[in-house]
């Protein structure tokens, strides 16, 4: 949103310009506290709703950074909590006032207790571990206290480090009892005794943690100090973010649509690094053995030993688990069912084609229908006539048409957003004309953006996929057809919930002059979308027409679950009038419904949802062997049962378009991609139920003439 974007900047650059921000200002002032200012600075006259610098703000600061430096609690003591204690109500003074005691002394301490934590992690792992102990151990670390003193730190490090153990010995162990099965790492070999694999599988631990600790070490004071910003920034939203410099132009890379790495984006967690989305046709997509909310917890390079990054930053972890293309990342990954697996991937860049929509006709007996898939709402901001979501889509609706299409399914199913103009140009492919999408600014009234091409690409049935994954930009368009009545939405109980819009500010441009090198950027949430019936989709996002269970159902994935999101409110309602192409419209609803209720598949799913949020919510983990193997056991079982998800045949066929039949002779990846997502759209419950709910719509429904006109 270039214009948005240019109008922010104009006013705060009026308003640094009124405030003189000049070097000379901060002449006596180091890097840290200059960025320190024009962070506040901005988020107090940018921010679409900024916090209020008090006291409540500072706990918040102070509990949140020390969660981020230590997140399992096993470098400060009880002892130095109560000495940072004192801070806790001034640093929203200390903000204000540019003053960065607070995370100064915070600093020098965290790296006391780690040259402290090198030698406690030593001595905890000269002593053999006993499996055969009845203890456990609690992996809820935010409700554990902060250990009284080094003994009590030193019997916390060995309960995780016996715990980070088990499995490299559980591994060991069962290579020892059948020395046949050949093992996963060519460094390893087979133990001869269970005495020889724990100490094996503690020399293994020693060596990750070496490892991490001369990463740790590589660290300069300012990559602690950029998360301290962070957490401040934080505090705002969780759309809200500092970009160091590096990690600008990080950001720069990633929106021109070329990833080089694993493909996947992931999320800091106390156990690892969660992944949240996996970006199509990179190396987790293409091996198809990761899955959201799978957590990486080990990263090792071709065979070398992996380092545990449990605890770790998730910048420095990317940095492993990023590298150039061609290189092998060992991955070692708890599933999301529990269980533990090593996953070697190749890293290549990522190619920006299976991020744009693609489509196919759907056979069913004598019917033809179509899907378009869309993984987000793609647009070149420099240069809007090159290729976009809209467009895109626009071009696959007419060859479906082309081709005999007698209904629609949009797929927005984890489609996380992008460009706002997309969104309202994609809406106007299935409407006359009217408002689209509603935007509040933080110092002007709302604007609404509407559709004014009264051509309508497509008026026969149209049913949209969404899932909890589905945000922003897919909800604003889900929203509208819903509204409008134009399209049934089929999906997860509620998408995601991000009614916000962000831009990134430059902050060089906020300085007349700058000694001081580049000071990065940061991106600020300056908007909020409203549908058009005058609700935000802020945390509540869209409800689906129809319900169905999916495996995250039960899971925490949306805004409600992030930290600090904007709340939702309401606005009035833009003036429009619902479609009218349709007959029935809520017993269409009401058949899906009963269809989906004595689903043999549906039902499977949603037991399946229901056991890994039972696997999520088990927090208290049995460091005994026999203990540890009976639950592994059990857990492998029930994912087995569940595996029969995938055998599930809708006895709808799939075919690509010709056009692209026609480019499959010369590119046997793009025929190899396709034949894969035909597969999985067979085994798709969903995607049949929308075919089902499209026959109703077409057959009962449609009005007289409708179809007819599509055809023409």
């Amino acid at each position: 949103m270039k214009r948005n974007l240019a109008y922010v900047l104009l006013l705060l650059l009026a308003a640094v310009a009124s405030c003189s921000f000049t070097n000379k200002t901060f002449e006596n002032d180091d890097k840290d506290k200059l960025l320190l200012d024009l962070i506040t600075y901005v988020l107090e006259k940018g921010h679409y709703e900024p916090k209020a610098l008090n006291d409540d703000f500072s706990v918040h600061v102070f509990e949140d950074f020390i969660d981020v430096i230590d997140p399992t609690k096993r470098y400060f003591i009880a002892s130095d909590i109560a000495e940072f204690e004192k801070y806790k109500y001034q640093i929203d003074d200390e903000i204000k006032n540019t003053d960065i005691t607070f995370f100064n002394i915070v600093y020098e301490r965290l790296m006391e207790r780690m040259d402290d934590a090198k030698g406690i992690y030593k001595e905890v792992l000269e002593t053999p571990f006993d499996y055969s102990e009845n203890e456990s151990i609690s992996i809820k670390y935010d409700e554990e206290p902060f250990a009284a003193d080094r003994n009590e730190l030193k019997e916390r490090w060995r309960k995780q480090l016996k715990y980070a153990t088990l499995g490299t010995y559980d591994s060991k162990i069962s290579h020892m009892e059948n020395e046949e099965i050949e093992s996963t790492d060519e460094h390893d070999h087979t133990a001869h005794s269970q005495k020889e694999a724990e100490e094996e599988s503690r020399k293994s631990t020693e060596t990750t943690l070496d490892e991490f600790f001369d990463f740790v070490n590589d660290l300069e004071r300012k990559d602690w100090f950029v998360q301290y910003i962070n957490t401040i920034v934080d505090e705002f939203d969780p759309h809200t973010f500092y970009f160091a410099p590096e990690e600008k132009e990080k950001f720069d890379t990633s929106m021109s649509g070329k990833f080089e790495g694993i493909g996947a984006r992931l999320q800091k967690k106390a156990e690892g690094a969660k992944i949240v989305e996996i970006i199509s046709g990179g190396p987790v997509w293409r091996d198809q053995r990761l899955e959201v909310g799978d957590e990486i917890i080990k990263v090792g390079q071709n065979g070398e030993e992996p380092i545990n990054i449990v605890g770790m930053r998730l910048d420095d972890a990317i940095k492993l688990i990023k590298g150039a293309q061609g290189t092998i990342v060992d991955l070692t990954v708890k599933k999301v069912d529990g269980s533990l697996d090593v996953v070697s991937l190749t890293r290549d860049v990522v190619e920006l084609e299976e991020s744009y929509a693609k489509s196919a006709n759907i056979i069913k007996g004598e019917e033809k229908f179509g899907i378009i898939n869309l993984p987000k709402f793609y647009v070149d901001f420099n240069d809007y006539s090159e290729r976009n979501a809209a467009t895109d889509v626009a071009k696959e609706v007419e060859r479906l048409k082309e081709e005999g299409m007698e209904g629609l399914i949009l797929d927005l199913r984890d489609n996380g957003g992008g460009s706002l103009k997309t969104v309202v140009e994609m809406a106007g492919l299935f409407i006359k004309d009217g408002p689209i999408v509603q935007v509040q600014s933080k110092d002007k009234g709302k604007d609404v953006y509407d559709d004014k091409d009264e051509r309508i690409q497509w008026d026969g049935p149209l049913v949209i996929l969404v899932n909890e994954l589905s945000a922003s930009a897919s909800e604003i368009l889900a929203a509208a057809m819903q509204d409008y009545k134009r399209a049934i939405v089929i999906g997860s109980k509620q998408t995601f919930g991000k009614g916000t819009v962000q831009n990134v500010i430059p902050l060089n441009n906020m300085l007349r002059s700058n000694e001081h090198g580049d000071l990065g950027a940061i991106k600020i949430t300056t908007q909020k979308f409203y549908r058009i019936n005058g609700g935000s989709t802020q945390l509540e996002g869209v409800k689906s027409d129809i319900v169905v269970p999916d495996r995250y159902s039960y899971i925490d994935l949306g805004e409600r679950d992030q930290s600090n999101p904007l709340g939702w409110d309401k606005i009035t309602p833009a003036d429009y009038k619902a479609w009218d192409g349709y007959i029935n419209y809520e017993k269409t609803i009401a058949d899906s419904e009963k269809r989906m209720s004595t689903s043999q598949q549906i039902k499977l799913i949603e037991e399946n949802a229901k056991w890994l949020k039972a696997e999520q919510d088990e927090t208290e983990i049995s460091l005994n062997f026999d203990t540890y193997k009976e639950e592994k056991n059990k857990d492998k079982e029930q994912s087995n049962y569940f595996k029969k998800l995938t055998d599930y045949d809708s006895q709808l066929t799939f075919k690509s378009l010709g056009y692209e039949e026609q480019l499959f002779t010369k590119d046997s990846v793009l025929r190899e991609k396709r034949n894969r997502w035909h597969k999985n759209l067979a085994k798709d419950v969903y995607v049949e139920e929308a075919v089902n709910v499209l026959e109703d719509l077409k057959i009962n429904n449609i009005k007289q003439g409708k179809l007819a006109s599509v055809k023409n």
